[in-house]
C-alpha cells in the first residue's frame, strides 16, 4: 500500500479534469493533490498534480518493483526513490520538487504547501 488511502491530499475518485479544474480555481502556488494515473497502469499507479505560476503540473509517480519502491516522473540515474506515496509528498513539503515544462524547456521549482481537495 502506497499510504495514500487515509491522506487529505488523495483525490481517490478525481480525473485528470477535475484535478486540473481543482488546482486553477485555488490559484496558490504549491497548491497539490494526488490522484490515480488515467492509465491504470501498475508501474505508474499514482500522479502528482501541482500548480506554480499558473500552470499545472501533472507528475507521474512510478512505482518500482524491483525495490517496491516509488519515485517522481521519468526514470533516471540517481534518482530519488521513496518507500511511499506519502513519503514522496512529505519530502517534497520540505524540500523544492522540481517542476520541468517539456514544451518550453523551462525549470521551476516549488515546495508542496496547499492541499486542495476536490469537491
Amino acid at each position: 500500500d502506497a499510504g495514500v488511502y487515509s491522506k487529505a491530499w488523495y483525490a481517490a475518485t478525481c480525473d485528470r479534469k477535475m484535478a486540473e479544474d481543482a488546482l486553477y480555481r485555488s490559484n496558490k502556488d504549491g497548491s497539490f493533490l494526488v490522484r490515480k494515473s488515467s492509465g491504470q497502469d501498475s508501474q505508474q499507479p499514482y500522479t502528482l498534480v501541482v500548480f506554480y505560476n499558473k500552470r499545472v503540473y501533472n507528475i507521474p509517480i512510478r512505482f518500482i518493483e524491483s525495490t517496491r519502491q516509488y519515485a517522481l516522473g521519468r526514470e533516471k540515474s540517481g534518482e530519488e526513490r521513496f518507500d511511499s506515496v506519502a513519503e514522496i509528498v512529505e519530502n517534497h513539503q520540505r524540500t523544492s520538487l522540481v517542476l520541468i515544462d517539456s514544451q518550453n524547456n523551462t525549470k521551476d521549482s516549488t515546495k508542496l504547501k496547499h492541499i486542495v481537495r476536490v469537491s
